[in-house]
């Protein structure tokens, strides 16, 4: 889509957060179209840039910060010089949208808390995000996604009889989807009413929504009806690979297994979880995802990486992008990574946009005059 066809056209975010939830949630805002302005602090920038996942780097960044940070301006700004502080103010009153993961005080002290930045701009969207909420006798402590997990419940839910961590920065992501779905709600109340307004989320109230179902269920607590029992979404190994199963009626899926055994001998009474185990290594994984899909028995098969990328459903979703970013000196090489892209569709069409992360202060810093707010819109390194 041409950049003026996307829905948040001509929106401007500042974006002041630091690593995976909050850049991630400004760069859902890009990827809709807006204009988001990284303020970064001099010499090392965010921790994004240096904290490296598997230790990969492309050209003096880290590889995860490109994957968070495409598609952005970044200026220089130090919060502790006076002088500096009132320019960034000075784009605080121009901007559509704040966001922010500072502990708790940080912007207060800055004089950038949500109050401070309403008198400046009435009509300013402050997102502010936090590791466990702002209140609360945990509001004080940094958030980390392993830890926000970790008290959730979630590492139980997911482990059954022993405690097993997803292997993905799940909170911080999901965080940032509730803080873009927030801005936005806000942007629209904006546009009818002319107000703007402070939406807060955390990592841990994100870890609560993810398990609703099983919260109200644990709240409400009933004696199940046994005909209508379901599996758990279970992994099972099989005769040359692994076969995930979706939950289902249990008396489906044993009845399956009987009229489709490939002679395995019984490890437990038939329907046991024993026996069902048993039963699918018997046979291959494809065998399983034929016979059990057609009596309507939903199930995949395990893929790792290398299998995902060859696979002709990968080809089929198109979710990659090449990002490239113009060299540091007039002669050099650019650079090219390949990412993933948004996973939304707008009017049928994929959204993609080939600016990859800016480098510290490409528009420039602050106390040098720098001013983004003063072009017409994205300024290119």
């Amino acid at each position: 889509m041409q950049a003026a066809e996307l829905p948040l056209a001509g929106v401007v975010v500042l974006d002041f957060s630091q690593f995976l939830a909050g850049p991630v949630a400004a760069l859902r805002l890009a990827d809709l179209g807006a204009r988001v302005i990284k303020i970064e602090r001099p010499v090392t920038g965010e921790i994004g840039r240096t904290l490296a996942f598997a230790g990969r780097w492309a050209d003096e960044d880290t590889v995860s910060f490109h994957a968070m940070n495409r598609n952005k301006e970044a200026v220089v700004a130090d919060l502790k010089d006076p002088g500096e502080l009132e320019q960034v103010k000075s784009l605080v009153a121009r901007a559509d949208v704040l966001i922010h993961n500072f502990r708790p005080g940080v912007m207060e002290r800055l004089g950038l808390d949500y109050e401070s930045a309403r008198a400046l701009n009435p009509g300013l969207v402050y997102a502010a995000a936090s590791g466990y909420g702002a209140d609360g006798p945990w509001a004080s402590r940094p958030g980390q996604d392993l830890l926000a997990q970790s008290v959730s419940g979630l590492t139980w839910v997911n482990g059954g009889d022993r405690p097993v961590t997803v292997g993905l920065s799940l909170a911080d992501h999901l965080l940032s989807c509730h803080l873009a779905e927030g801005v936005t709600a806000l942007l629209v109340r904006k546009l009818r009413t002319g107000r703007g307004g402070l939406i807060e989320t955390s990592l841990l109230e994100g870890m609560l929504d993810l398990q609703s179902t099983l919260l109200t269920a644990h709240l409400n607590k009933s004696a199940p009806d046994p005909a209508d029992t379901l599996t758990p979404h279970s992994l099972y190994p099989t005769a040359d690979g692994y076969l995930a199963i979706a939950p289902t009626r249990r008396d489906n899926l044993i009845q399956a297994l009987v009229n489709n055994s490939a002679s395995a001998p019984a490890a437990g009474p038939a329907g046991s979880e024993s026996w069902v185990a048993e039963q699918l290594l018997a046979a291959g994984t494809a065998y399983w995802l034929e016979v059990l899909g057609e009596v309507g028995i939903e199930c995949a098969p395990l893929r790792t990486l290398d299998e995902l990328i060859a696979s002709p459903e990968f080809a089929a979703i198109e979710m990659t992008q090449t990002v490239e970013r113009p060299p540091a000196e007039p002669g050099g090489e650019s650079l090219r990574l390949t990412t993933t892209r948004s996973p939304i569709r707008i009017d049928g069409k994929v959204l993609r946009n080939h600016r990859a992360a800016p480098r510290l202060g490409a528009q420039g810093r602050l106390h040098n005059g720098a001013d983004p707010l003063a072009e017409a819109g994205p300024v290119d390194e």
